[in-house]
């Protein structure tokens, strides 16, 4: 259960290895026989089928062991980033977003995602270098003064976009969008925080910082309206 990398790579081997042979040896036998098919991309679902019937089986083995879940996720993703920009896989075949996607399992996803993200938060901002710019030192680059905690907030948001992006059904991706909301109302609430501390010394470099870190958040997220 600990080792989900094994039976995904073993796959992805299985695919590569026999492309040259299904391309050059089988692909030439269903075009003479009129067929649409595709070797190389029926070769690759039957075996993500298998890949999901193994998720299936495994998945409630481990719901409850965050890191164990967590690195199957992971996992998961990697296994289908690959799968569709190195083979070609048809966004219209099964994939294992749609394991990932069904209640139980989608549900523990979510929980772990925000557990997982506060932990986070709380490690950026308690961190020496959280109101201090990453490029303060280079005139050119950082016009916006923007603080390492409000870099690194934004980047962890990305992230989680990035993961949740290829889900199967837009009403899962605004789920994942409702956590981004709230971890950006709580990540406003710790600055408000921080800044009624700061309010003897309103010129002060960490009060600049907290307004530098609003403008920057600000700034992407207005950015970031266009992507749907």
């Amino acid at each position: 259960l600990n080792k989900p990398e094994w039976y995904l790579t073993q796959v992805l081997m299985w695919i590569g290895n026999h492309s040259k042979f299904l391309d050059d040896k089988i692909q030439p036998i269903l075009d003479k026989a009129g067929s649409s098919l595709n070797a190389g991309l029926e070769f690759s679902r039957a075996l993500v089928m298998l890949i999901l019937e193994k998720l299936a089986a495994d998945i409630p083995c481990l719901l409850y062991d965050d890191t164990l879940f967590c690195h199957l996720v992971d996992e998961v993703l990697l296994f289908e980033r690959e799968l569709y920009s190195v083979h070609g896989y048809l966004s219209s075949f099964p994939s294992c977003m749609h394991i990932l996607s069904e209640e139980s399992c989608f549900q523990r996803w979510l929980t772990v995602e925000k557990k997982f993200a506060l932990q986070k938060m709380d490690s950026m901002l308690s961190s020496e270098a959280a109101w201090i710019s990453q490029y303060k030192d280079i005139t050119d680059v950082d016009e916006m003064k923007v603080p390492d905690c409000a870099e690194t907030f934004m980047t962890l948001l990305l992230v989680i976009t990035d993961r949740y992006k290829n889900l199967p059904t837009a009403s899962r991706k605004l789920q994942f969008l409702g956590l981004q909301k709230e971890l950006v109302d709580d990540f406003r609430i710790r600055l408000t925080q921080v800044m009624k501390e700061e309010t003897r010394a309103s010129l002060g470099f960490r009060y600049c910082a907290i307004l530098n870190a609003v403008n920057y958040i600000a700034t992407v997220l207005a950015d970031w309206a266009d992507n749907v």
